[in-house]
């Protein structure tokens, strides 16, 4: 009679053998410069985005606000996401793109270390539309917020990545701050 053997786990980087969840230990990998730039939008009415470009919304300029927000929430990604490693960026940038029906939102973060800054890049884009809907909800509640993807990175290991075509397209002009 054959026994059965225990079902064999895969080679995950955050469990170990045993299957406790851990951090990855970057101790030994080169020091590189890398950098991640992820993006994102916000869709809303019409009269959210009157508001918003004549200076009307209440609680004040949501898109300088918001950029903030994604600089301060790429800086505190380990706060966020438990199996980050905290890292000493080296330069963090939120733009956002009027279009017609909301905000392109987009955030590049750059580092010299051991690991990538893909999480922070998606953090900062998240936080940015997060607070952009938090100011103007008294104006919109039906806001959208998506397609928050990774769009490129360069440095580490695995190399430059850069993803294909976004799902939809849209007609696009960056807001000067």
């Amino acid at each position: 009679m054959a026994t059965k053997s225990a079902p064999r786990r895969p080679s995950l980087s955050h469990v170990d053998a045993t299957g406790t969840v851990r951090m990855v230990d970057v101790s030994a990998k080169e020091v590189t410069a890398r950098e991640a730039i992820a993006g994102g939008g916000i869709t809303m009415s019409r009269e959210a985005l009157r508001q918003i470009r004549a200076g009307a919304i209440k609680k004040g300029d949501p898109l300088q606000t918001a950029r903030l927000a994604g600089i301060m929430a790429a800086k505190r990604t380990a706060d966020l996401i438990p199996l980050c490693h905290p890292l000493p960026l080296t330069f963090v940038d939120v733009t956002l793109t009027e279009r017609r029906d909301g905000y392109d939102i987009q955030a590049c973060v750059r580092i010299s270390a051991q690991t990538g800054v893909e999480m922070e890049a998606l953090t900062a884009v998240s936080a940015a539309a997060l607070t952009i809907y938090d100011m103007v909800k008294a104006v919109d509640k039906t806001m959208t917020i998506g397609e928050i993807r990774v769009l490129e990175k360069r440095g580490g290991r695995s190399g430059h990545y850069k993803a294909g075509p976004a799902l939809s397209a849209r007609n696009s002009r960056r807001v000067e701050g």
